[in-house]
């Protein structure tokens, strides 16, 4: 009979001995499924689709797509997979009928997951995926118009129309043209030059697109008034590092935030001719790898840094700088609970106090900001120590790469890692 050691394993603290596998606590779970693929992924974007706000039933589907990682001489089997997750049961509670008043408009929860893919050939890595979708205007189609802007690692930006991939999981008999795998825009104003840090503006409908690559340009793309791209050939520069990170604001449509191997976060406002920063501020000693800018409380700006910590900062404090010597001001919160880089950080949809956070030590962890904490609370913290209170759950992923909340099924994480794709869903959440 196997031994079963129940006492609490965090990763990056706790190293596991010869012949020790982790496995999960499934009572903590209210959704946990693992899907594997072929490459994996390094970065996952997840659809709206046309199924339902605020959604509780099961099994549960996901609309996703995601830029493959195929190793060194395989490139060309690289592809952009545009995703249907279905059967996603929830977990069975202990002692709890298979079926009851409450689920009973609920399909067999015990079925398998099933993943259906739509593969868009490619002939380099995705560094990064972002999707976008423009408004339905009465069309019929399961799908408003959904676009994709994928960052490759040879410097290019793709744009690509996948709302007939996405319409055809739900249309028998539809095939897709090779036409409809081609990109409908190629944006190579980065030249050679590989980039990770990419963005959809929420306050464009129509669709505005800003990139950044490794030697510092930013570029800004947007719709002309023929339905074409364009991109503004004159970059935006200031970073002495890597762009890592670009994140358009919520409420301005001007501007956005960068986040540097230089250790620094600026703001910037798209019509400034001088193409200059707005605002700099110094956030970490170390790369900015991630930000996350929160859409209920847009004076709030998260960042994730190579050395495992992030922050939570308050825009309202930050002012034009001048000189290096200018005081920096402080965040509002800091955490360093993670010891590897901080990978990805999103802001819940609907909740400003809670955040999800993954990082290269193999956990997808959930915060939960509004928790506060006396002296003497802090002294018992379930008999584990450097836990901060506010950690609210600790989701172990090999190589976990990305992670996004589903902003149509309340509390359901979608993340892409080293062994393929986890959706779950906490009981805290």
């Amino acid at each position: 009979m196997m031994e079963v050691d129940q006492s609490t394993f965090i990763p990056g603290r706790h190293k596991l001995s010869a012949g020790e596998s982790l496995a999960p606590d499934h009572s903590a779970y209210g959704l946990l499924h693992q899907i594997g693929s072929t490459w994996p992924c390094l970065s996952i974007d997840v659809i709206k689709d046309n199924l339902g706000d605020n959604r509780k039933s099961y099994p549960a589907t996901v609309y996703a797509v995601a830029g493959t990682q195929a190793e060194r001489g395989k490139e060309k089997e690289n592809q952009l997979m545009v995703m249907k997750l279905s059967s996603l049961s929830r977990m069975e509670k202990e002692g709890e009928e298979s079926s009851s008043d409450e689920d009973s408009d609920d399909e067999d929860e015990n079925t398998d997951p099933i993943l259906e893919t739509k593969a868009i050939p490619l002939t380099s890595t995705t560094n990064r995926i972002r999707a976008h979708q423009i408004p339905d205007t009465g069309s019929s189609t399961t799908f408003a118009t959904t676009l994709t802007a994928s960052m490759l690692e040879n410097g290019q930006v793709l744009i690509h129309d996948i709302t007939p991939h996405l319409t055809s999981f739900d249309t028998p008999g539809t095939t897709i043209t090779p036409q409809q795998n081609k990109p409908i825009s190629t944006i190579r104003t980065h030249k050679q030059n590989e980039g990770y840090a990419l963005d959809w503006s929420p306050l464009w409908p129509d669709g505005k697109l800003v990139t950044g690559d490794c030697r510092g340009n930013i570029f800004v793309t947007s719709r002309n008034s023929g339905g074409g791209w364009v991109t503004d050939t004159t970059p935006f520069t200031g970073h002495s590092g890597s762009i890592e990170e670009l994140q358009w604001s919520p409420n301005e449509k001007h501007v956005f935030a960068s986040g540097s191997s230089d250790g620094t976060v600026k703001i910037w406002d798209t019509r400034s001719k001088s193409r200059k920063s707005a605002v700099s501020i110094k956030v970490s000693n170390t790369d900015v790898n991630v930000l996350s800018w929160s859409h209920l409380t847009p004076y709030l700006l998260a960042s994730g840094h190579d050395d495992g910590t992030w922050s939570v900062h308050d825009l309202r404090q930050w002012k034009p700088t001048t000189t290096s010597s200018t005081p920096q001001p402080s965040p509002v919160a800091s955490f360093s609970f993670h010891k590897e880089q901080i990978t990805a950080l999103e802001w819940h949809p609907t909740d400003d106090s809670i955040v999800l956070v993954a990082a290269g030590d193999n956990t997808l962890t959930l915060w939960d900001l509004a928790v506060e904490i006396d002296d003497e609370e802090s002294k018992d913290t379930g008999g584990v120590r450097d836990v901060p209170p506010q950690l609210l759950f600790v989701h172990y992923m090999e190589q976990v790469k990305e992670g996004h909340w589903h902003r149509q099924i309340p509390g359901v994480v979608v993340a892409t890692g080293g062994s393929g794709f986890g959706v779950f869903k906490t009981i805290s959440v």
